[in-house]
């Protein structure tokens, strides 16, 4: 019995570094944002923001990974929400006030409110 719970406690601790480490970072290191294509500079900036700390959990097209999928995040929340969101953590987000400028957290809460169908309003 007590080597199972060990086993378990291991894999629950293996689960979580996997999910910590895969938040945040991107799938290169990579810093343009040659693969988003188009938009103004604060769109731009989001887009760079995003690939940067975004793409680990929430997947390039914002399907989502371990984190949900962002497709449409702006027919759910607003971009306040979308703000507090990224910036206090949100359902096992961790919060980005500290690793990010409150100008890009704007810029990226933008640009992900305005994403409103299930393609992405500005993908």
């Amino acid at each position: 019995m007590r080597t199972e719970a060990r086993q378990l406690q291991l894999l629950l601790l293996v689960i979580c570094l996997f999910a910590i480490t895969a938040c945040g970072q991107s799938a290169t290191t990579d810093n343009s944002a040659a693969s988003f294509e188009g938009g103004s500079a604060n769109e731009a900036k989001a887009k760079l923001v995003y690939k940067q700390n975004c793409v680990g959990c929430h997947a390039a097209d914002l399907s989502g990974r371990v984190g949900p999928n962002l497709q449409s995040i702006g027919s759910t929340l607003t971009k306040a929400e979308i703000y507090e969101a990224i910036s206090s953590g949100r359902e096992g987000m961790p919060p980005y006030d500290k690793r990010l400028e409150a100008e890009d957290i704007d810029a990226l809460a933008a640009w992900l409110a305005a994403h409103t169908d299930s393609k992405g309003a500005t993908e």
